[in-house]
């Protein structure tokens, strides 16, 4: 929306789509309609304000100097050549056709990158032509990030009613996440966060954190544990076993939805607090105080309020079984909307559907149907993104040879950064429809650049809505900015578009099949999108400062005779938990751990003018204790080194991390900081079913580099 500020300049409202929290922000806007002022929208109802770093750098990404205009075509020796667009997608399409004739619809891959998730059209246009096409080998972030979440779904079951609602809750538990900073924890208000959860302290709930630092969320907690990284499996099964020896769990509810529970029971009987605390460091007094805290009953009321886990336990060894674990939490305590409780957020987007209070049965839908070379399945229709290397390296059936990458850059987010690079080197086709020369598009055949966020209209996520946000809300934003002069951009999902109507593909977007002689606008396909939502699509047109929508009360309703039952201990999950208790682990040498910060989202914007003043790069921090027992001082250059690899960074103090653990950002070393995916491995310790790599927890060793040493 544009009007006109008390000054008498424009001004316009539009959401910031960096990340979930989708934050409503205003733009001053000089006569020539460029932005000179970003802030947050007091006005906003469910924002009310907030902005972070992220978003209020959005014009600066926008007018870069960094940003690519025009299409651009490498060449023999590496570098890149304006190509005209209409060339430039001939020149694509003529290679997807030879590719498709000679190997295959599974040798095209997609890869869904961070902007892709936040694009409404584009994040449904990717997969419908991977579809078109009739490809298996769609491939994003979520499988190096948090599918983790993906597989305890279909492996122990879910509650189709979701968990305790936020704000009806006594108690929230956060293991390895900092929802404070990356809003993007789903039992937690991601609008506002700081505000929510003062509100939310100050009626009352209980916060408990589990992190190896000290975080913005922990600050908050009633109480903190610090374990060792990657023992997160180890230590919940110790929670398990307490709740269970204690009676804490709602028998009742585990009568009713939940098998395997004598089995789960035997199962962590080996993870007593002694044998937690070798393991992970956290006292056993600590340990019962978290899990009373969590699980017992007040009186003959049982306590509401959920556990979660982010990047934490699930980048870390275990990730699947740790997940697992977290989720049987609330399980076990029975930590679910039940039936006649209210619908915080019925839905705006998408069509209302009905909260059963059930379980939705596990389907464990990896062991049926497609499978690669390397025996991995399909999880939500995708392909394990730690396999995408050998996919390309390999020889056999499933082969990649052209990939199409939106809005990501894995060749610096995957592990094992040069064995990643080997890979994206061989491909017959890279393109990277990026507005920005990342190190995956550096690699890339073709780059395509696309109208950046504020230049193109967006709605949020039907998908995602009941999840992110707590009540009725949505916000169309309307292009607030147009490209800038002489550029030749093209929409992420026109892309797609053209590539189809190209090699005589017919896409059928959502469900509907479009017509492939004249391209859609944008706003027609957000049309599409919003064909059956609960409210009328006109209205949320129309909602652009962003509204709370007055929809029909919706109240969890009973089980069907459809419901299923919770698996809480299947024989792979016994298997996981006998071979953790065997596990040899406990203090010693340095772990590293995952760690977001709040000024960068992934591997976004680290160059612009604003972020890298504050930011530089990302440096190694650590607890001045374990520096001083190094005689290491601030700003000293080390070397980190790990079973696969090393780097060089700049140490820091940090006093919020426990001794024995440092920390790297992830998302770095594309010309600015290091890039720790050099540590890592994309084969050892690779997780069963969704091949996620260890990102996080392990060990290094950290030497001072002596100077004039390279």
């Amino acid at each position: 929306m544009t009007g006109a500020t008390a000054s008498g300049g424009a001004e316009a409202v539009a959401s910031c789509r960096i990340c979930a929290g989708q934050c409503s922000l205003r733009f001053a806007l000089d006569e020539a309609g460029a932005i000179i002022g970003t802030r947050g929208d007091k006005a906003n109802p469910v924002t009310r304000g907030y902005a972070c770093i992220k978003g209020l750098t959005l014009a600066e990404a926008h007018s870069s100097p960094d940003r690519i205009l025009r299409p651009l075509k490498r060449l023999p020796d590496g570098g890149f050549a304006p190509i005209a667009l209409a060339t430039a997608l001939d020149e694509i399409a003529a290679a997807v056709e030879q590719i498709l004739a000679r190997d295959g619809p599974d040798a095209i891959a997609g890869f869904r990158g961070t902007m892709n998730y936040t694009n409404s059209i584009a994040n449904r246009m990717l997969p419908d032509w991977l579809a078109a096409i009739g490809s298996h080998s769609f491939f994003s972030t979520m499988t190096i990030d948090q599918s983790a979440k993906w597989i305890t779904a279909e492996r122990l079951g879910a509650w189709e009613a979701g968990k305790d609602p936020y704000d009806e809750a006594d108690v929230l538990l956060v293991i390895g996440a900092n929802p404070l900073v990356s809003l993007s924890t789903f039992t937690m208000t991601m609008q506002n966060p700081v505000k929510a959860l003062r509100e939310a302290k100050a009626r009352g709930v209980t916060l408990l954190v589990i992190d190896p630092r000290r975080t913005e969320t922990a600050a908050f907690a009633d109480l903190f544990a610090q374990p060792l990284p990657g023992e997160d499996a180890a230590l919940v099964a110790g929670m398990l076993r307490m709740i269970l020896a204690e009676g804490w769990h709602d028998a009742d509810f585990c009568a009713e939805h939940v098998d395997g529970l004598e089995a789960l029971r035997d199962a962590v009987a080996p993870f007593t607090p002694d044998h937690v605390m070798r393991r992970s460091g956290v006292p056993q007094a600590t340990l019962r105080a978290l899990t009373e805290a969590f699980a017992a009953p007040v009186g003959s009321r049982r306590k509401r309020g959920a556990a979660v886990s982010g990047t934490g336990p699930n980048m870390a060894a275990h990730s699947n079984l740790a997940e697992h674990l977290v989720e049987c939490l609330n399980v076990l305590c029975g930590r679910f909307a039940r039936a006649g409780d209210r619908v915080m957020n019925p839905g705006v987007l998408g069509p209302r559907w009905p909260r059963r209070a059930q379980v939705r049965a596990p389907t464990r839908s990896w062991e049926n149907g497609w499978q690669d070379e390397q025996g991995y399945g399909l999880i939500f229709g995708e392909r394990m993104t730690a396999t995408l290397p050998d996919a390309i390296l390999g020889q056999g059936r499933g082969r990649v040879r052209g990939l199409i990458v939106d809005g990501g850059n894995p060749v610096n987010a995957l592990a094992q950064s040069d064995r990643t690079a080997e890979a994206f080197a061989a491909l017959d086709l890279l393109v990277a429809i990026e507005p920005f020369m990342t190190a995956t598009a550096r690699m890339a055949h073709y780059i395509l650049p696309p109208p950046m966020m504020l230049e193109r209209p967006d709605i949020g996520s039907r998908e995602w809505e009941a999840y992110t946000l707590q009540a009725p809300y949505a916000q169309y934003s309307a292009p607030v900015l147009a490209p800038p002069r002489g550029s030749e951009t093209i929409d992420d999902w026109r892309v797609f578009w053209e590539l189809a109507r190209r090699t005589g593909h017919r896409l059928v977007f959502d469900g509907v099949a479009l017509d492939m002689d004249r391209p859609p606008s944008g706003e027609a396909l957000i049309a599409i999108l919003l064909r059956g939502a609960a409210v009328p699509a006109a209205e949320i047109i129309a909602a652009r400062e962003g509204r709370v929508f007055e929809v029909a009360p919706m109240v969890v309703a009973p089980a069907g005779a459809d419901a299923g039952r919770f698996m809480v201990a299947s024989p792979d999950i016994l298997a996981d938990l006998a071979a953790l208790a065997a596990e040899a682990s406990g203090p010693g040498t340095l772990r590293l751990a995952a760690r977001r910060i709040r000024d960068v989202q992934n591997t976004m914007h680290h160059h612009l003018p604003t972020i890298a003043g504050r930011l530089p790069d990302n440096p190694l921090s650590m607890h001045p204790g374990d520096m001083a027992e190094r005689g290491l001082a601030e700003g000293d250059r080390v070397r980190v080194a790990s079973a696969h690899g090393s780097v060089e960074a700049r140490v820091k103090g940090d006093e919020t991390l426990r001794p024995g653990v440092v920390t790297l950002s992830h998302g770095w070393g594309d010309g600015q900081g290091v890039n720790v995916n050099r540590l890592t491995s994309l084969s050892d310790r690779r997780a069963p079913i969704n091949a996620m790599p260890v990102l996080s927890g392990f060990a290094v060793e950290v030497a001072r580099l002596e100077e004039g040493a390279e």
